[in-house]
């Protein structure tokens, strides 16, 4: 199943860092996330834009996930040729992300 399924996420973007937060629609699903949504496998997915540090931070009390990724907006938003890579764009693709599906966990 995709991350979507089971997440939404926010955005933001200072400069030449955009942050991602990944919230599970529901508290029971936030384990799984937190298993397979790793700042090591958001990196690997944004390999191509992401040329700095993903640093993931997890809350818990609300189910979220929040990722901090520096060097991820070609130089920052005004600063960019890129027509729209900024953190929308980037959230949409994470929650592409396949994930093992709820009955099946890893």
């Amino acid at each position: 199943m995709k991350l979507r399924d089971i997440a939404h996420s926010r955005t933001g973007d200072k400069g030449d860092i955009s942050n991602i937060s990944v919230i599970a629609f529901d508290e029971a699903d936030y384990p799984l996330i937190e298993a397979q949504v790793t700042a090591e496998r958001v990196k690997a997915l944004f390999h191509e834009v992401v040329h700095g540090e993903v640093v993931r931070y997890t809350i818990p009390s609300v189910g979220a996930l929040n990722f901090v990724m520096r060097q991820a907006l070609g130089g920052g938003v005004t600063r960019s040729l890129a027509l729209d890579a900024h953190g929308k764009c980037l959230a949409s693709a994470l929650l592409d992300l396949e994930i093992p599906d709820r009955a099946h966990p890893v």
